[in-house]
């Protein structure tokens, strides 16, 4: 498992009758590949992993596997009520052929250091899986510090990865002063890719790649690669939709944007609902300024084979 690059959580779509539809999502996981992606995420937060059933997340995520046929890993977001069923998911991603999980704390209890870490760790040695950890207490209400990241990463030697959505860029620097190189650090929001990347990120768990893969790429490498001139042109246009990721309504409308650009449609799961009215026409209308507006040189000429 090499943990690099831009890696979408990708979105789960769904059909007129709320039916994940699977042949949409193998196209699309193959497409993100092709745009250069490095691997996909499935059944996070953007995935509405909350809405999906187990047998649903095991049927995703060995359709995934099929999909990229070990061109790209796929990842698998373990998040879960209790600490028995992110286990069984664990396991099951395992058998899925999943190259990784994602770990992330339990949904709704915000328990202390003590059961975090113990819910943490039960995961990590559900699987011998390479393990990202995903910090974002701004969701979850659980904020891993980088002393507690230190600890999970001295105990657990399948834990190579963490994905920091605090927000604070500063976290990055704070995990590379205790552990070094020991983890690799990705940054999970959208518009703080550029800084993230310059304290040392060197990876994007991204959400706007979902319809954006190559310009994500783009600027992602840009950024790595030090070229600022370049990377701050991209980064001005794409702020606006970047924005979209950072929101509480984040799924319905980076879902929004796959279906005004034509890759996808804006169906969520209740009690998520597609978003209407006033907030819907000022959506569209950052989207197709963004659209009309695209840069010229962005290479994401390449067709999205489930159009």
């Amino acid at each position: 498992m090499k943990w690099k690059g831009v890696m979408p959580a990708i979105t789960t779509c769904f059909d007129p009758n709320e039916k994940v539809d699977h042949a949409f999502m193998a196209n699309h996981c193959r497409w993100l590949v092709e745009n250069g992606c490095t691997g996909v995420v499935a059944l996070g937060s953007l995935g509405e992993g909350t809405t999906l059933s187990f047998d649903e997340k095991v049927a995703i995520l060995r359709n995934c596997v099929g999909a990229l046929k070990g061109r790209a890993p796929v990842v698998a977001a373990i998040s879960a009520l209790s600490t028995a069923e992110a286990v069984a998911q664990a396991e099951a991603a395992e058998s899925a052929g999943c190259e990784g999980v994602m770990v992330l704390p339990p949904y709704v209890y915000k328990g202390d250091w003590r059961e975090m870490k113990a819910h943490v760790a039960a995961v990590l040695k559900a699987t011998p899986l390479s393990s990202m950890l995903y910090n974002n207490p701004v969701s979850y209400g659980t904020d891993f510090l980088p002393e507690q990241i230190q600890e999970l990463a001295h105990e657990h030697q399948n834990l190579h990865s963490v994905k920091e959505s605090s927000t604070d860029v500063r976290r990055i620097s704070a995990i590379r002063a205790l552990i070094g190189d020991r983890l690799v650090l990705f940054i999970g929001v959208d518009d703080a890719i550029l800084e993230g990347i310059g304290v040392g990120a060197t990876g994007w768990i991204a959400g706007l790649a979902n319809a954006l893969p190559r310009e994500s790429v783009d600027l992602f490498d840009y950024g790595i690669e030090g070229k600022s001139a370049q990377a701050f042109e991209l980064y001005r246009w794409f702020l606006p939709l970047l924005r979209l990721d950072t929101v509480p309504k984040f799924i319905q409308l980076i879902k929004l944007v796959q279906q005004e650009l034509g890759i996808g449609n804006a169906r969520v799961r209740a009690p998520k609902l597609e978003i209407i009215g006033e907030e819907l026409e000022a959506t569209r209308k950052i989207i197709r300024h963004a659209i009309q507006n695209r840069p010229k040189n962005a290479s994401s000429a390449l067709a999205h084979a489930a159009r």
